[in-house]
């Protein structure tokens, strides 16, 4: 009799658990979503970022267009040193001669600056997700569910870490270096070493992504394919749009948001290197090179 009661509690206790276990399995599978394809090549005409719906956002060009760089130094989310210094890169470019800036300097495009090229590739990995720029063939490496270390050595790219959420791929990055032309934007907006930058990348209709697109060009002037722009793959279905968010105390009043929309590109991937070179290709002039009048020896 023991025998036999004992058979059948251990036969329900079995046909509980599998009750119980099998509708969670199901609601794992249901909610697991498939990972979002953001890979291959991407491309825009406009170097400014789009402001957001609402809300604080970026510093935009008074003139609007590409070829004079005056940001809008009256912009509330500058603190006045950081007013200043957006200020008098306006002042310069006014002048007819570009300011130094990352791209101009060869030196490495740091996030969010890097947001301004105009072609880009995304490579999607296990445990990666690597972004390369066309300009000065920069890469971007952002690694995939994981934490910042306890201590992060600031670099140029800063440290990046990952996850997906849906469709939504959520990139969280600190430690960004600074250094002489270190700067968020196209104007000079400075940041510091408290940058806190978070994104979120995910695919729109692609006639939403045509006019947003259309948008920033209006706003900021079009960037041609004869002057570097990006050949758009008009009958591609979707686009890809990038959201960020900017909090740094040190330089800003106020958290604020942007947005960059990418359309589907074609063409080469070109090799655009910078380089030292005695021509200054923004005033049409050589830069003297230093010499000395007299021979040492």
């Amino acid at each position: 009799m023991f025998n036999v009661m004992a058979k059948t509690v251990a036969f329900l206790l079995i046909v509980c658990f599998a009750s119980s276990a099998m509708p969670v399995s199901s609601a794992v599978a249901q909610n697991a979503s498939p990972i979002p394809d953001f890979s291959g090549f991407w491309g825009r005409n406009s170097v400014d970022f789009e402001p957001p719906p609402s809300g604080a956002g970026p510093v935009m060009n008074k003139t609007r267009t590409f070829y004079m760089r005056v940001g809008d130094d009256t912009n509330p989310i500058l603190k006045p040193e950081a007013a200043e210094r957006v200020k008098k890169a306006g002042e310069v470019s006014r002048t007819g001669v570009n300011f130094p800036t990352p791209s101009n300097q060869c030196t490495p495009w740091s996030p969010p600056y890097a947001w301004r090229a105009l072609e880009m590739r995304m490579l999607q990995q296990k445990d990666q997700v690597t972004i390369l720029y066309v300009g000065d063939q920069q890469i971007r490496r952002i690694r995939l569910n994981q934490q910042h270390p306890a201590r992060v050595t600031p670099s140029w790219g800063g440290d990046s870490v990952g996850h997906y959420e849906g469709d939504t791929l959520v990139v969280d990055t600190i430690g960004v270096k600074v250094g002489g032309n270190s700067m968020i934007d196209n104007y000079g907006t400075p940041y510091s070493e408290a940058l806190h930058l978070v994104e979120r990348y995910h695919l729109i209709d692609g006639a939403a992504a045509k006019a947003a697109a259309e948008k920033s060009e209006q706003g900021s002037g079009r960037v041609e394919v004869w002057m570097g722009g990006a050949t758009i793959n008009t009958g591609y279905a979707k686009g890809l749009q990038v959201q960020f968010t900017v909090e740094d105390a040190k330089v800003f009043t106020s958290t604020w948001s942007g947005t960059v929309t990418y359309r589907r590109a074609e063409g080469d991937w070109e090799e655009r290197v910078c380089a030292d070179n005695p021509h200054d290709y923004n005033s049409g002039m050589d830069v003297p090179v230093p010499h000395a009048d007299q021979p040492d020896f």
